[in-house]
């Protein structure tokens, strides 16, 4: 689809291309007793420049959006900082970043990205725990056949103190079967069953869908096995479901919302594109009601 059309399904899933929109945003979204994640949209850069560059933007974000108080905290990808070109650069970067958030009392949400990056992100997050127990976490990807074996491995890491916090989704990457489960229901199952062994074993957990069916059975886990509010919250990507956002905040869940704005939207856009490809047909649809 050519790039105008993009722009028209990707408004209601982007902040916009600037800090100022995604301030706006968030404080809306405070004023509904909704906690935000920030992202500055952009990935896999070609040079290291680019990521001495996303480092000065994430760090001018935390300053901004926490001296302004908004009730959040930030999500970054590694490979913005060069993760596929230098794993000690990007390293060096993100350090820089989640030294930041910490001297402000804030976090950082470390994003799981395709295959290729799985191991590399396991180990600067364990790195960066080490250091800063209470400022980052991770995200582990339901759908990965190792994910469970991983929340195994990385428990070590879990304290009373600090419980080690992940968000958990489906995952959106195309993978092998081989590496991921494929089947619908076959993802669901294993989705709750890495949530169940999270709060078996005291983590944090991020419950990241948009699934009511998987919304659903989480609260009933949470009801069967009395765990503390503070050990848990919901989120969702901007712009999407937001009835069912809403019923999640009225139950009197926290929910956090998943904020990307910035520059590079476009590759973000295409991918939710590729995840719903009737949003195309909508798109179009919309074009010529407008006339």
């Amino acid at each position: 689809m050519p790039k105008k059309l993009v722009w028209v399904f990707s408004k209601r899933y982007i902040a916009g291309e600037t800090i100022e929109d995604a301030v706006l945003a968030s404080k809306l979204l405070n004023a509904k007793n909704i906690e935000v994640t920030i992202d500055i949209l952009g990935e896999f850069i070609k040079n290291l420049d680019e990521a001495e560059q996303n480092c000065k933007d994430y760090l001018d974000v935390i300053e901004r959006f926490t001296t302004e108080n908004v009730k959040g905290n930030f999500s970054v990808k590694p490979t913005m900082f060069g993760l596929l070109i230098d794993k000690e650069v990007c390293y060096k970067y993100m350090r820089e970043v989640v030294k930041m958030a910490a001297s402000k009392n804030s976090f950082i949400r470390i994003d799981m990205e395709d295959s290729q990056c799985v191991d590399m992100e396991i180990e600067i997050f364990r790195r960066l725990r080490t250091e800063f127990p209470a400022n980052v976490g991770l995200v582990l990807q339901a759908y990965m056949r190792r994910t469970k074996s991983d929340l195994e491995a990385l428990n070590d890491l879990n304290t009373e103190a600090h419980p080690i916090s992940f968000r958990l989704c489906k995952g959106i990457y195309i993978e092998p079967e081989k590496i991921a489960f494929k089947g619908y229901q076959e993802v669901r199952d294993n989705y709750l069953a890495d949530l169940k062994f999270m709060f078996e074993n005291k983590m944090y957990a991020g419950i990241a869908t948009h699934d009511k069916y998987l919304v659903d059975e989480a609260i009933k886990m949470i009801r069967e096995m009395n765990i503390p509010k503070h050990m848990y919250e919901f989120q969702m990507l901007y712009g999407v479901t937001p009835e069912l956002r809403q019923s999640i905040v009225d139950d009197g869940h926290l929910m956090r919302v998943y904020v990307p704005y910035g520059l590079k939207w476009f590759n973000y856009s295409t991918r939710r594109l590729k995840e719903n490809p009737k949003m195309a047909q909508h798109i179009i649809k919309a074009l010529f009601v407008r006339g």
